[in-house]
């Protein structure tokens, strides 16, 4: 875990695809690293949207299950840096909502 899902507004997405796609491994190396967790429970997904104008470009939803050691602080600051990653890639500000997943509800079939 973390399921991660970048939505960036189809007018960017032509020019930020390529190097998105390059950011994407770096990014789920970052993210397994800060919170622990192999490669494959990872699930990254990028969909190009149809967005505001006076919206961020590009959004980003990741959920985490939630443990002892992701205090808010901690995923906060993880959360700035993947925002910093994904700046650097699309160029533009980069909005990110991160929530908790009760692992006692939580089910995931693959």
């Amino acid at each position: 875990m973390p399921n991660v899902k970048i939505y960036v507004d189809e007018t960017l997405f032509p020019a930020c695809r390529d190097p998105l796609v390059a950011a994407l491994g770096p990014m789920r190396d970052y993210l397994c690293r800060e919170f622990r967790v192999d490669v494959p429970a990872c699930q990254f997904a990028v969909l190009p949207v149809v967005a505001m104008p006076d919206q961020p470009r590009v959004n980003v939803e990741i959920q985490i299950l939630t443990k002892a050691d992701r205090t808010r602080d901690r995923v906060t600051a993880i959360g700035l840096h993947l925002r910093g990653m994904l700046a650097e890639a699309t160029g533009t500000h980069v909005a990110i909502r991160i929530s908790g997943l009760d692992a006692e509800t939580y089910v995931a079939l693959k």
